[in-house]
Order: structure tokens, then sequence, then C-alpha cells
């Protein structure tokens, strides 16, 4: 009875050592730092090494915070800008823990930096948006259309010129949003804009105004069009006079030597013999019948006339 009453002892002190060493170590991994704190007020500085450490048990609790970087998702919200007009704007920020003992005291916990970051980042960007026009949130640079000719011209008068830009609007909210959390433990590592997007109004405005832009660059390469087209069809009816006038220049020039060809052929027929004459004076009389009579005319002639000689003979 002695004896197993004696092993429940130990087996009670054993538990028990086991228990006490428990509540007297604890274990820090990679991604954890952790900060020590007695009757809830923080003891010492944070803990970053990983490994096996130790503390009074019972009445020191070790607080573990993540060491690595940690996302913020924003809640869109409707801002104005410097020009009027309203967007939505969507952003995210990665941030760390840079200060576990300070965080601990200023905000205790994860959840109490997550809230305090929405008041830090939302105040910022509202107030960057709102010194900014609405070209500059959206655009990052003075960028040249990728097109040639005169349409990259047009597109190029078209773009607004930006002094500040999308991304330096982002690293000024970045910068001022840290001066904000200095004193509260952490660092803002990144902060973006995911998603901006036009009211509708808005939206219906952009719409116009590109719709108005390709329009006017339409109208001008239609004008340009119709004025080569008016140039070219000029030229065409310039050169299309010049040919016609070269042809008929051509033809007369080949039909005055074929009708100088053939005089001199008759006039060396008629010089021959008198039989040549007469046939040639018969040929030629009979062809100013056949021109100058038909069915319908009549003629008053005499006896003696050359034109009726020869019908005179045809009796």
């Amino acid at each position: 009875m002695k004896t197993k009453n004696k092993y429940i002892l130990i087996t009670g002190a054993i538990v028990v050592v086991l228990f006490v060493l428990a509540k007297a170590t604890y274990t820090v991994g990679e991604k954890e730092q952790v900060i020590i704190t007695q009757f809830g007020k923080p003891i010492g500085e944070a803990v970053t090494e990983p490994g096996l450490h130790f503390k009074t048990p019972f009445i020191q609790t070790a607080n573990y915070f993540e060491k690595r970087y940690m996302e913020w998702d924003g809640d869109p919200n409707q801002v104005p800008t410097k020009d009027k007009k309203f967007i939505f704007v969507d952003t995210y920020a990665r941030w760390r823990i840079s200060d576990p003992l300070q965080f601990f005291k200023r905000l205790t916990n994860e959840r109490g930096a997550q809230s305090r970051l929405d008041d830090i980042l939302d105040g910022e960007t509202r107030d960057f948006i709102a010194k900014n026009n609405l070209e500059e949130a959206v655009r990052s640079s003075n960028r040249i259309p990728q097109q040639a000719g005169e349409i990259s011209e047009l597109l190029g008068d078209s773009l607004s010129k930006i002094k500040v830009g999308r991304k330096k609007i982002q690293e000024m909210i970045r910068i001022a949003a840290n001066e904000q959390a200095k004193d509260l433990g952490i660092e803002i590592l990144d902060f973006r804009f995911k998603r901006i997007n036009y009211v509708e109004e808005v939206r219906k405005q952009v719409y116009e105004r590109m719709k108005s832009e390709r329009y006017r660059i339409a109208d001008k390469f239609k004008s340009e069009g119709q004025g080569e087209a008016s140039r070219i069809n000029g030229e065409k009816e310039r050169e299309l006079l010049t040919i016609q006038s070269e042809a008929f220049k051509k033809a007369e020039e080949i039909k005055g030597k074929a009708d100088a060809k053939a005089a001199s052929i008759y006039a060396k027929a008629y010089d021959k013999s008198p039989q040549s004459r007469s046939f040639y004076n018969f040929l030629k009389s009979m062809e100013v019948y056949e021109t100058a009579l038909d069915s319908n005319t009549s003629l008053i002639l005499t006896t003696n006339s050359d034109f009726y000689k020869y019908l005179n003979k045809m009796k």
C-alpha cells in the first residue's frame, strides 16, 4: 500500500513539474515575434529570435505577433477629384509590425491595426485624390500613342499633360500614412490603387469625350480623303484630255499624210494618159453623185453642165 502511494506521489510530482515547465517555456517560430506580459503589462523587449524561451509561469504570458508581411484591403469609396469629378477608388496595401512592443502598447492586436489602417489610408487617399485632377489619378505618364502618322499627333494632342501621375500619388499616400503610423509600431511597405472606376455621370462624360475625339479624327481624315480624291480626279481629267488631244493630233497627221499620198497617187494617175484622166473624172463624179444625190434630191442642170455630162451619156 505504501509503495503504491509512493508511485502516485512520484507520478503526481512529475505531472506538476511538467505542467510548471510547460507554463515556464514558450516557442518562437521563424514567422513569429513575442511580447511577454506580466499581469497584462509588457515586460522587457520583444523576443524575435526563433527557438525555445523561458518565462515566469502563471504570472507571465506570451503574446504572439506576425513577423511576415500582412495584407490590408480597403473598401471602395466614392472620392471627389480636384476638378469636381467623382470616382470610386478601391485600394490595397502591404504592411508589417516593425516594433512589436510599441504595436502591443498602442494597438494590442492585428484587428486593432487593421481598424487603424482603415482610418489612416482611407483618409490619405481621399486627401491626395482631392488635391489632383482626374487625369493625374488615372494615368502614370505622358505617354505617346503607338500609332504612326498624323493620327498619333491627333491622339497625342487630345491627351491632357500630367504633372504628378498615379504612381507618384500612390507613393505620396504611402509616405504620408507612414508618418501617421510611425508611433504605432507598424510600417506600410506598399500602397496601390487596385481599381479606379468612374461614377455613372462621369463615365458618360468620358465616353462622349472619347466619341467626339474619334469623330474629330474621322472628319479630318474624311476631308483629307475628299481633297485627295478631288486632286486625283482633276489629274485624271487633265491627263485624259491630254491623251485625247494627242490622239486627235496624231490621227489628223496620219489622215493628212494619207490624203496627201492619195492625192499624189491620183495626180500621177491623172497625168499618165487621157484615158486615166477621163476615168479619174468619171470616178470622182460618181463619188459626188453618191454623196450628193438620193431619192429626195432634185437638180436643175443645163445641158452643158459638167455635172450633167455623165448622166447625159447614160442615155
